[in-house]
């Protein structure tokens, strides 16, 4: 009697510990999340609004987005503390890295970590308005091309299609626009020739429908030294197979192009653990139900996400990720790289903050002791 009462209790404590770790493994979200994200035309905001919709059937969570014309405008709510999570572009990682617009006195090194990215099989690069004939990044010499301003993010991935080209903006006509929007409209009323974006934006849909048409330049994956010349300027572009795009583009077919995650969803170090991992779970988990909402969604399979990225992923999205068994001792060891370098670049921006320099010549003082920092510490510089 007293074994089959050791046996029942030991069963029941399993079953509660079962039951317990299930229910703290459920995702806990907030009635209302917020986040910034790209313009309203783009397929960024697109995807968000098909994840708002799935966190509103699946959790009763109201999604709010906050869309912003410029990389600083989308990273601005994250830094005052408005939004913990940003749906961001590639120009966080210069804000991680306190470079180009954010080496000035109110930003420098942001910590920042990844929860989940859109890897998808759409590309990153230029498009192009087909009656201009630009059929290689060569052929963009002479030709009109974008310069968002405050976006540097889209100007740095400009430049690096410019230098898989040989070229550099003195060879081509640089058209200043606002925004991002305003770049692709540039394109279809026929001031400029090219801009920078993902392949399955769906303000592309107009200029594919246009007289002018749509036209992605190829960029060949055999071209090393073409790759090594965009790299030196975007280390962040990976080769590609692009095979999700805009209808209606002339290219026929897959090509071979560019990418990197995009949206690339971060928080700030202030983030709940709670938010963290209930986001995460959520949209690994739910696939199915927003697949189709929005263009190039299979990108947030988790099958797709890269746990060797240039950002270290939070503990609680580490927490689900190692749930699902697809977490490993060689991602634990880059995730503690990164967190480390973002460890010297704070301590870096501590000794700026304590010198007395001029405003129009900060951002140059902070490059120079951000890369004597990273130099001590053998890693790499990146940006001079």
């Amino acid at each position: 009697m007293t074994m089959t009462l050791l046996r029942s209790s030991a069963s029941i404590a399993v079953l509660a510990l079962t039951v317990g770790t299930a229910l703290a493994a459920e995702p806990k979200l907030p009635e209302s999340i917020s986040w910034t994200a790209y313009g309203t035309t783009s397929s960024g905001y697109a995807q968000s609004v098909g994840l708002g919709k799935m966190l509103k059937e699946k959790y009763n969570a109201d999604l709010r987005i906050i869309p912003g014309k410029n990389d600083v405008s989308r990273m601005v709510p994250l830094k005052a503390g408005q939004t913990p999570i940003c749906a961001c572009g590639i120009a966080v990682y210069f804000a991680q890295e306190g470079v180009l617009m954010f080496a000035a006195k109110d930003w420098g090194p942001m910590q920042v970590y990844n929860l989940f990215s859109n890897v998808g099989r759409n590309g990153q690069q230029l498009m192009t308005a087909a009656d201009a004939n630009i059929k290689t990044p060569a052929d963009l010499k002479g030709k009109r091309v974008t310069w968002v301003k405050g976006a540097d993010a889209l100007n740095q991935n400009a430049t690096a299609m410019l230098a898989f080209g040989g070229l550099t903006w003195n060879d081509v006509q640089k058209v200043e626009v606002p925004g991002w929007g305003q770049s692709i409209q540039a394109v279809i009323n026929g001031q400029a020739d090219a801009a920078h974006g993902s392949t399955i934006s769906s303000a592309y849909a107009q200029l594919a429908s246009s007289p002018r048409g749509l036209w992605f330049p190829p960029l060949p994956h055999a071209d090393k030294a073409a790759w090594e010349r965009a790299r030196a300027v975007a280390p962040w572009w990976s080769p590609s197979m692009v095979t999700a795009m805009t209808k209606g583009a002339k290219n026929d077919g897959p090509f071979e192009g560019s990418n990197y995650p995009y949206p690339i969803f971060v928080a700030s170090k202030d983030i709940s653990d709670d938010l963290a991992y209930g986001l995460t779970k959520a949209v690994m988990e739910n696939y199915e139900s927003f697949k189709e909402s929005g263009p190039g969604m299979d990108g947030y399979k988790l099958e797709n996400q890269n746990f060797d990225y240039i950002f270290p992923y939070h503990p609680a999205a580490i927490r689900y990720f190692k749930e699902k068994g697809v977490w490993t001792a060689e991602h634990e060891k880059h995730n503690e790289a990164i967190l480390k370098r973002q460890g010297v670049l704070a301590a870096a921006w501590k000794t700026m903050q304590a010198k007395n320099v001029a405003d129009d010549q900060f951002a140059g003082e902070w490059l120079k002791v951000r890369a004597a920092a990273l130099k001590a510490a053998g890693m790499p510089v990146i940006f001079e």
